[in-house]
């Protein structure tokens, strides 16, 4: 109050500019920071980490959605440059989810018109935070079609086959299956037999790509099992910790794995140790960046 008090024209000076956000970046001390096309990978991992926090079951989601798109983006003969884009664009395809309120991400049933409208727009909100970064901007059309169908009942665009790229239509895919085999807070995680089943009938009906469902039906069956833990977590370690990283409390946890409320307190404790993390939230930070998520 203080400062406006003193010289209001120079506050209203600031809200009067064409672009604000321009204007603050511009603004900023120093030479402006360039991301590397070899740190891109590393900076979209990172942004995916923070925007799967909003809701307690998107958790390693992103990272989940990016691993099955670039290995089907290898099996239908995608350049390396291509799965780049393909892969970076699929660990920020949910970037908009941050515009939505948690409540409505983690919301146990259905959700009324006006949340659904919301959701819907999440893909636009992805759209227009990439076409502000420089850096992104041509992972936009990609990232934010992945909820686009052939035949033009996805959205937010309503776009149309010949509208959408080979990437995308892996993406849209990619992201269906990922996210039906993943728990959510209405319903458990689909069996990937059923997943796959369920895309089958979608590309039958003319929603999504025939090839792209066979080839990311086949990169998920590829997946081999990870045989070892980082940290030296054990299997038992790792069953803990991704419940605990989705909210549940050490009584929930206890009834999902049987076990007892002490046994699941031991087991995080060791898990803190050698995480080196200490609190839940840390926690699932670190399994989403070890690709611990989503069990």
């Amino acid at each position: 109050m203080a400062v406006f008090a003193a010289d209001p024209d120079a506050v209203w000076g600031v809200l009067d500019q064409p672009d604000l956000l321009t204007a603050v970046v511009s603004a900023e001390p120093g030479l402006p920071t360039v991301i590397r096309p070899e740190e891109r990978d590393h900076l979209c991992r990172s942004m995916s980490v923070v925007v799967d926090l909003k809701g307690r079951y998107l958790l390693g989601h992103s990272a989940h959605v990016a691993e099955i798109a670039d290995a089907a983006g290898e099996l239908t003969g995608l350049s390396g440059a291509e799965r780049a884009n393909l892969r970076a664009a699929a660990l920020l395809h949910d970037l908009g989810r941050a515009a939505v309120s948690s409540s409505i991400w983690d919301h146990p049933g259905p959700v009324g018109p006006g949340d659904w409208e919301r959701i819907r727009l999440h893909s636009y909100w992805t759209d227009r935070v990439l076409r502000r970064c420089p850096g992104l901007t041509d992972l936009a059309e990609i990232a934010a079609g992945h909820h686009e169908r052939l035949d033009g009942s996805g959205y937010h665009r309503g776009v149309r086959v010949h509208d959408q790229s080979a990437s995308a239509r892996l993406l849209a895919v990619a992201e269906v299956f990922a996210a039906m085999t993943e728990p959510r807070p209405h319903r458990p995680a689909h069996k990937p037999g059923e997943a796959a089943g369920r895309r089958s009938a979608e590309a039958a009906a003319g929603r999504l790509d025939r090839d792209a469902c066979a080839a990311v039906v086949e990169a998920a069956g590829l997946r081999p099992p990870r045989a070892e833990y980082p940290c030296g977590l054990t299997e038992r370690e790792v069953g803990v910790l991704r419940l605990a990283a989705r909210g549940l409390s050490n009584r929930l946890i206890a009834a999902e794995l049987v076990v007892s409320e002490r046994t699941v307190g031991h087991h995080l404790a060791h898990i803190y140790d050698k995480t080196g993390r200490r609190t839940r939230a840390g926690a699932a930070v670190f399994a989403m960046e070890h690709g611990l998520l989503p069990g």
